[in-house]
């Protein structure tokens, strides 16, 4: 991305001055974390001007009015409450080789200065510095403090410094040709990075552009320079100081990006406002493009992954439950053959009903042929009810399988940016998946929004929640919990609310319990012991006393199990 010069700088400067001066300040709205916009008003109309901190994207030019949502900024509000109503009665340099605009606020016109407001364009140092009349900082865009940088700190209260001095000599069309050429070939080395070290005033693009306008290459050495080629560059030196100094500027875009000295122009543009509008917001449409893509195609792409898990899940319950008549069958025999049980009998082998084959039936040597045959029915109902209630989840999950798996082939044939409607696209892709559930919307984080709680997954595949608070505990208990859902905590010891969430119908595994009991029990004061007793239950079975304080809660319908969380680093 090309960056704002002092050359184009300046051009901006002569063009503001020229339609924007004396101007009175109607509003202030921040865009966002990097750049505000001024509302101008003249007896020729009114505009927007921005003034821009981005690293990338530094500048200061008219732009379109900003979008009409609240302006929930400090920065902007502090810049009203001051300047907003007063005339803008002047915008010089503060020094004629330095990208540093002095903004200068009074009650009227022909009044000195209340306030300045300094626009450094400088890169990935650019700030936006509000002062008074004393050079006070009142504001910043971006405060410094002296542990970041012992040279130059930026804080409230403090008077404000320009940025330290450039270190080049300052160009001037009154110096020689022999003078400036013994200058930038003092030391041999690359003509462009010689330029650059010599004069300030100058950025990579303006002496590459200056160098290939002499019919030079700006990789070759001050050494191999003809007297010929010196007097051209020389020639083309004392052009754009001319430029500088008339203010003659040509604003236009070039092969690569653009330019505002006419120099490899292949288009004009009307004036260097209009570039720069249109260039920065095609750059950054593109960067947030990219940007966009990248989150939307990774997000897609994971909610795809975790489906098709949850199908695999669904299908392996599925073929477990197709094992249900063979428990059924067993007790059955067990029931018929009851008279041959013996105690302390691990196995029975008896004859199939049908084929008269022997069938081997494992038994628990603790129960009797009754008691075994009984647990036989008990798996062949668990798994006939698993069966009614995982056949309509596998045909919601293939369906957002199939859903998803659209969206994505939707996102991979937007691989490169053309125009703004690629951007918009994605845009309304986003928002449809926001209006889905599959994103949230994403709001300005400010200090009273809450924290999100922990989340785990079992082996699975079910999410854990993870109470960082009392506040988070309440509310993933009695807000957040559904009837589906259990609940865990640690027995009789302080430690968070944990919910184990699960769809409609889900049976969870002894290992899905015992991933959540050794994350409540990580989750509490007994973390280092070896095994920490955890109650879980139905939230439904969870209350909370009336009058009692955050996070407190009383339960029953438990079911204890005894959570390890020295294995906490195994899950997931």
């Amino acid at each position: 991305m090309q960056p704002v010069d002092l050359t184009t700088l300046r051009a901006i400067c002569a063009e503001l001055r020229a339609g924007w001066l004396p101007a009175r300040l109607e509003q202030v709205y921040q865009r966002d974390r990097a750049t505000i916009a001024l509302a101008l008003r003249t007896l020729k109309g009114r505009d927007w001007l921005t003034l821009s901190w981005h690293p990338q994207a530094a500048r200061v030019c008219i732009e379109d009015p900003p979008p009409r949502t609240p302006d929930t900024f400090t920065f902007s509000d502090q810049l009203r409450h001051q300047l907003q109503g007063l005339a803008l009665i002047a915008m010089p340099l503060i020094s004629p080789w330095e990208r540093v605009i002095d903004f200068q606020f009074a009650a009227r016109p022909d009044d000195p200065p209340l306030w300045h407001l300094y626009g450094e364009i400088m890169g990935k140092y650019s700030n936006i510095i509000l002062t008074n009349a004393n050079q006070e900082i009142i504001t910043a865009a971006h405060q410094v403090s002296p542990e970041k940088s012992s040279l130059r700190p930026v804080q409230t209260g403090q008077l404000y410094e320009p940025p330290p001095a450039l270190t080049g000599d300052i160009p001037s069309r009154e110096e020689s040709q022999a003078s400036w050429q013994e200058r930038v070939s003092l030391i041999p080395d690359q003509l462009k990075r010689q330029l650059l070290k010599t004069y300030r005033g100058l950025g990579p693009n303006l002496v590459t552009a200056m160098i290939e306008r002499a019919g030079l290459d700006p990789q070759q050495t001050t050494d191999s320079l003809t007297p010929n080629n010196w007097t051209t560059l020389f020639q083309v030196w004392q052009e754009w100081l001319e430029i500088l100094e008339t203010e003659n500027f040509q604003p236009g875009w070039t092969e690569n990006a653009f330019t505002v000295l006419g120099w490899g122009m292949i288009k004009p543009v009307a004036s260097t406002q209009t570039l720069l509008k249109e260039y920065y917001q095609e750059q950054l449409n593109q960067q947030a493009f990219k940007q966009l893509s990248h989150q939307l195609l990774q997000k897609v792409s994971n909610l795809i992954k975790k489906q098709q898990q949850k199908k695999e899940t669904f299908q392996q319950r599925l073929q477990q439950s197709d094992q249900a008549e063979i428990y059924r069958q067993q007790g059955d025999l067990l029931m018929a053959y009851s008279y041959q049980w013996e105690p302390g009998l691990s196995s029975m082998q008896l004859p199939d009903f049908e084929t008269g084959e022997l069938i081997t039936i494992p038994l628990n040597p603790e129960k009797n042929a009754i008691q075994n045959a009984q647990s036989y029915y008990k798996q062949h109902q668990k798994l006939k009810r698993a069966r009614q209630a995982v056949e309509p989840l596998l045909t919601a999950t293939d369906k957002e399988i199939n859903y998803l798996q659209q969206v994505e082939a939707s996102l991979k044939q937007l691989t490169d940016y053309q125009h703004w409607g690629d951007l918009q696209t994605l845009k309304e892709i986003q928002e449809e998946l926001i209006e889905q559930g599959y994103i949230l919307r994403q709001r300005e984080r400010t200090l009273n929004e809450q924290a999100q709680p922990i989340n785990y997954y079992t082996p699975s595949g079910y999410e854990v929640l993870v109470g960082r608070n009392n506040r988070q505990n309440d509310n993933l208990t009695f807000r957040v919990a559904t009837d589906y859902d259990l609940w865990f905590h640690s027995q009789e010891i302080p430690g968070s609310h944990v919910l184990l969430r699960l769809p409609a119908g889900a049976i969870p595994e002894e290992k899905d319990l015992q991933c959540a009991a050794n994350i409540a029990a990580y989750y509490s004061r007994a973390r280092e012991s070896q095994q920490v007793p955890i109650i879980y239950t139905k939230p439904k079975y969870v209350y909370k006393p009336k009058g009692a304080k955050p996070g407190m809660a009383l339960y029953d319908h438990e079911t204890v199990i005894w959570g390890k969380p020295q294995e906490l680093n195994s899950i997931n």
